[in-house]
């Protein structure tokens, strides 16, 4: 018998709250049977957007949660003030081992705070990272941290690295994945004073495969899997990242619906182009989970649709069972 896989879900956060994120839900139970998903919201409103789909009613249920932390609010206020939040119930579910991992695409803030004052903190793991896959030419590299952390230590990217390292082996399958440092230049003296003291440690560290610094241009072409920064660069590099794809898309349309002949060669072009594009679409891995914590809490884009939503419940599932916890407990 199979092992089901019970995803809390907020259904109240997000920018297409509650319609994508219902949406979804019910496409990864349809995608999978291994998983169940407990929808964390206002009863009445999410019960509205279940009707409009056929889907196994034992793979999905509702947890009603009457209040709705905003993206304006002050996370550390909203996590004490509002219990009833689908938020805070949805960690709390994960807390008391009612669900094995939580998705939102709510309030970053109110998420890294719940994360760290519910869920709780793996011993021995000094701060949680954010941890996007990101595309790159030749598959994707996991990004940490984007969020979290806007004053890390050395210390605190060095457990960044080795967490990275542990992700990437066990859930994407990149065996020995190659560790780099974000810098201005390859030269090991180069960089900040961050950097400069981080990289002799990452040097040092046995069980992961450091190659040295990666400058941001060479991170599309995959120059390493794991990208170990401090909150701050990993943000700009990935709103950057976000910011580009989408220009880039739609210079490129504009460019081929200019003229009749440009929209010949459009035409021609459109099948290798797709999947070119698709290759790059970043909402086909899911989210960002906030590693070393308790338990698995992971963050999707505001603005996530129901693909992103379905993703970021199915890699739940290689995370349980890759036992990706109790793997970076060793550390």
């Amino acid at each position: 018998m199979q092992e089901v896989i019970r995803v809390a879900v907020d259904a109240m956060g997000g920018d297409n709250a509650p319609g994508e994120i219902v949406k979804g839900a019910i496409e990864a139970v349809n995608t999978r049977s291994d998983i169940q998903v407990v929808l964390v919201g206002q009863q009445e409103v999410i019960a509205e957007e279940l009707a409009k789909y056929t889907y196994a009613k034992d793979q999905i249920e509702i947890r009603n949660a009457t209040e709705v932390i905003e993206t304006a609010e002050h996370p550390v206020n909203a996590i004490r003030k509002k219990k009833d939040s689908s938020i805070v119930v949805g960690m709390n579910m994960v807390k008391q081992k009612e669900a094995d991992a939580f998705v939102s695409a709510g309030s970053s803030g109110a998420i890294l705070v719940g994360g760290q004052v519910i869920v709780g903190r793996i011993r021995g793991i000094e701060r949680p990272p954010l941890a996007p896959l990101i595309p790159t030419e030749t598959g994707v590299s996991l990004l940490i941290d984007c969020g979290a952390n806007v004053d890390a230590r050395s210390s605190h990217l060095v457990q960044f690295a080795k967490m990275g390292s542990i992700y990437m082996e066990n859930v994407v399958g990149i065996k020995n994945p190659r560790v780099a440092i974000v810098n201005i230049g390859a030269e090991e003296e180069k960089g900040n004073a961050l950097v400069k003291e981080t990289y002799p440690l990452l040097k040092e560290c046995k069980d992961i495969n450091f190659v040295g610094s990666i400058e941001a241009r060479e991170i599309p072409h995959g120059g390493a899997d794991v990208i170990v920064c401090e909150a701050f660069v990993g943000n700009v590099i990935l709103k950057l990242y976000e910011g580009l794809s989408s220009t880039l898309i739609s210079v490129v349309k504009q460019g081929m619906l200019s003229s009749l002949k440009s929209k010949i060669g459009a035409a021609l072009a459109l099948p290798a182009l797709k999947k070119t594009l698709k290759s790059f679409d970043a909402s086909q891995y899911g989210g960002a989970p906030l590693l070393g914590l308790n338990g698995l809490v992971v963050k999707t884009h505001g603005s996530s649709k129901a693909k992103e939503v379905k993703n970021s419940i199915i890699q739940c599932v290689t995370f349980k069972e890759q036992d990706i916890n109790n793997k970076i407990k060793k550390i």
